[in-house]
């Protein structure tokens, strides 16, 4: 059993996608984030799925926490309504400080930059780097092909079941947190600690 989720780092699009329905999605894990006093620690930016969680929880008297580098504080147009609001050097500084700062992560539907940031948190899971839960929520069935290519992987033995249990996943903000405190984490093997990377 995980002990307890006060901040949730979410990662997710600065772009709103196609429908809206990702804005739709990223309001209830809003709504479920305040209904569980949780604070959402996330990219800083105003504009997108990510701006839309971030105004969803401010509207609403929740705590939010950004994290920016100054190259993309203007290209993101960085939030000014933040609780707390963290202009970093690089990429590397902002997912570092939003890995120390959170209990857990959520991987909400976005481009490139979401896949890296919830595959590297991952990665640090697997390695036993941290064993806080990781989420993925599939917003509009958005990550249904992924999730289809980790079994697939499961399934040609380049991922160890034990592995892909590491990522939590649900179409459901309230169930995916739910499962995220109820979490247990995996210990295995290390292959290599982390003052060694």
């Amino acid at each position: 059993m995980f002990d307890q989720m006060n901040k949730v780092c979410v990662y997710c699009g600065s772009s709103s996608g196609r429908t809206s329905d990702y804005i739709t999605y990223a309001n209830q894990l809003a709504d479920v984030f305040l209904s569980k006093n949780i604070e959402l620690v996330y990219g800083g930016a105003s504009i997108g799925v990510m701006g839309a969680l971030a105004n969803r929880m401010i509207a609403r008297g929740g705590r939010v926490t950004g994290v920016i580098p100054k190259a993309l504080a203007e290209k993101e147009i960085a939030h000014s309504g933040l609780t707390n609001l963290h202009v970093v050097e690089s990429m590397h500084n902002r997912k570092m400080m939003m890995a120390e700062l959170a209990d857990g992560f959520i991987a909400l539907p976005g481009g490139m930059g979401t896949f890296e940031e919830l595959f590297e948190v991952l990665t640090w899971a697997q390695l036993g780097f941290h064993h806080k839960p990781c989420g993925l929520l599939n917003s509009n069935r958005f990550y249904d092909q992924l999730i289809s290519f980790l079994n697939h992987a499961v399934d040609e033995k380049f991922i160890k079941p034990v592995h892909r249990d590491l990522l939590l996943v649900s179409s459901d903000p309230a169930q995916l947190v739910e499962k995220m405190e109820n979490y247990s984490p995996i210990i295995d093997d290390k292959w290599i600690s982390e003052t060694e990377t």
